[in-house]
């Protein structure tokens, strides 16, 4: 009997012994926040202590690393408190409680030791470490209560690879001493030390594939470290592309689920630039009205008829030009009576449907609700979407449409605007020389390659304009849209006057805020920013090689572009310009 009583402890104690996969890399995971918070620990006390500049600096540059160790984790499952611990070192405006919300984490700490240490600032710098310290306590704590599981593993997986290459190696989140590249070294060093633990007592076909290609892309990093000469598109293209393949073809053969949920981008997309990796359902309000090619067409003709005007001389298209990108051509529109102008430039309609909010400043959040804004404007086209309703309800061609786009026949004001957010929808189709090229379908010539290394790298474009969309819909979630303080001038080469988003919200922050939109089509989108104050794409990079508003001397404290001029040659301004120009439609660029 003793004997029996042994051996079922023996086989119990065994069987504990075995754990889940996830359960592992959630023991990794935990390990790796106590080492983050051990080594803030250390450069608190180092800044305490007095220590020298660049021992201080090179303890931020080792603690931000190893946050790279615990983001994929940590953004996952507590974004909010990452974002305290790692998110962009500007203030936010919480609107639903309408206060503004100091920056903090470690871009703020950042910014107070780099590109030199003041002990002046020694006092404040201690503080914000002490905030720190105590975010990422928190994360230890709420990390607790991670439920994980295999699939959710892999999905953080391929998340992480998406964040590397659009928010990582473009320096989003290491702006001033831009370390982007050890710090991706980190990300994949952490991707690999959880994949191996799927490779444990398991086959996989790919598996020695993707070991090599992670092998690869580490030592490519550690060859090229510098952050400007750095190749973007060639590491995109032969590693961390096929790196995100990979792990979506292990997790298929290992028979773990991908997430069941709508999202912008897709749990089915493989990379970040596979022609369908964004769904437009997913950024639309009404998920029970899903857009159909019935709903397109009827929305195409809505579009073009004047109908919709109260004066039945205006339709959108004739502020939305489809030859142009679905622009107009001039520096602000002309408002309904044909002589006066609207205030702000039209804006371009394709590709706009993967944004969380429209219009300049940012007031609506769905393209339904934009469609009756303009609509109703009295300036724009001044109509009513109810006595257009009864108007179309006597023509019998639209009744055969309607029946047809929506099956109960009605003749609403929202399915007006559902058919028109509908075939707005249908225009964000990514078909472009630059798609194609991350596709492998095409080669980039030497400046359009240099042109998106300078985008994503020493132009810093892309850190607003964020891969692939070129909007301000942050990755590698796409669940909200930016707004920035630039600064832009007026004809009179001063301040442009309108406050933009500030109207909205009535926070100072928001003083001369923008959405940052799309840049897909822009060779035929201008003239360019809000006011059209731009005529040609080299102005508008002039603009930005000066430090926007503040590097023209204009009075903008709250201006979220950094002032810094970005020191392009004539040749860089030359190569951005011939990759912008790739972001071109096919439809448009073989007319």
């Amino acid at each position: 009997m003793k004997k029996i009583y042994c051996l079922l402890f023996l086989i119990i104690f065994i069987a504990c012994q075995k754990k889940n996969k996830h359960q592992e890399v959630n023991e990794m995971f935990q390990a790796d926040i106590t080492s983050l918070v051990e080594k803030v620990a250390k450069l608190k006390y180092s800044v305490q202590e007095d220590s020298t500049e660049a021992q201080i600096q090179r303890q931020f540059l080792e603690a931000h690393q190893n946050y790279k160790k615990v983001e994929m984790i940590s953004e996952y499952y507590s974004p909010s408190v990452s974002k305290s611990i790692n998110g962009p070192a500007i203030p936010e405006f919480e609107e639903n409680d309408k206060i503004t919300v100091d920056p903090e984490g470690f871009q703020v700490v950042e910014e107070l030791v780099f590109p030199k240490y003041d002990k002046k600032n020694k006092k404040e710098l201690i503080q914000e470490l002490g905030v720190l310290s105590a975010n990422l306590i928190r994360l230890e704590k709420v990390s607790n209560t991670n439920e994980l599981t295999d699939a959710h593993v892999f999905d953080a997986m391929r998340l992480e690879v998406y964040r590397i290459i659009t928010l990582g190696i473009t320096g989003f989140d290491s702006p001033v001493v831009l370390n982007s590249l050890p710090e991706a070294l980190a990300s994949l060093e952490t991707i690999e030390k959880y994949y191996q633990v799927y490779l444990q007592d398991q086959s996989v076909s790919n598996a020695k594939q993707v070991l090599q290609i992670l092998e690869n892309g580490k030592k490519y990093l550690k060859s090229n470290t510098n952050f400007n000469a750095f190749d973007r598109a060639y590491f995109i293209k032969k590693f961390l592309n096929p790196l995100s393949k990979g792990l979506f073809k292990t997790q298929s053969e290992l028979g773990i689920p991908l997430m069941k949920e709508q999202r912008g981008l897709k749990v089915t997309a493989q990379t970040l630039f596979d022609q369908d990796a964004f769904d437009p359902e997913a950024f639309s309000g009404f998920p029970d009205y899903q857009t159909t090619s019935e709903k397109i067409a009827l929305g195409k003709k809505l579009f073009n008829d004047p109908v919709l005007s109260g004066n039945n001389t205006r339709s959108c298209a004739s502020c939305h030009h489809a030859e142009k990108a679905f622009t107009d051509g001039l520096e602000t529109a002309v408002a309904l009576d044909g002589k006066s102008m609207i205030q702000r430039n039209t804006p371009t309609l394709t590709n706009i449907a993967f944004q969380r909010v429209f219009f300049a400043d940012s007031r609506v959040s769905y393209l339904e609700d934009q469609a009756v804004a303009v609509i109703k404007n009295e300036n724009e086209m001044h109509g009513s979407l109810e006595k257009s309703a009864l108007a179309i309800q006597k023509n019998a061609e639209y009744v055969k449409e309607f029946k047809k786009a929506f099956p109960k026949g009605e003749i609403n004001e929202f399915a007006i605007k559902n058919a028109l957010a509908s075939y707005i929808r249908s225009l964000s189709q990514y078909d472009s020389k630059f798609d194609r090229f991350m596709q492998n379908k095409t080669t980039f010539t030497a400046d359009e390659k240099a042109g998106f290394n300078l985008f994503a790298g020493k132009g810093k474009c892309a850190t607003c304009h964020f891969i692939p969309l070129t909007n301000g819909t942050v990755p590698p979630n796409f669940d909200r849209s930016e707004s920035e303080i630039l600064g832009v001038p007026n004809k009179n080469k001063k301040l442009d006057g309108d406050l933009g988003k500030f109207v909205i919200t009535q926070a100072a922050i928001h003083k001369h805020s923008f959405k940052t939109p799309t840049i897909r089509n822009i060779e035929l989108t201008g003239p360019y920013m809000h006011n059209g104050v731009y005529k040609t794409l080299e102005e508008v990079i002039d603009f930005y090689n000066e430090g926007g508003g503040l590097g023209k001397g204009f009075d903008v404290p709250n201006q979220t572009l950094p002032e810094d001029k970005l020191n392009l040659s004539d040749l860089e301004k030359k190569q951005l310009i011939a990759f912008m120009k790739a972001l071109t439609d096919k439809k448009y660029s073989d007319m």
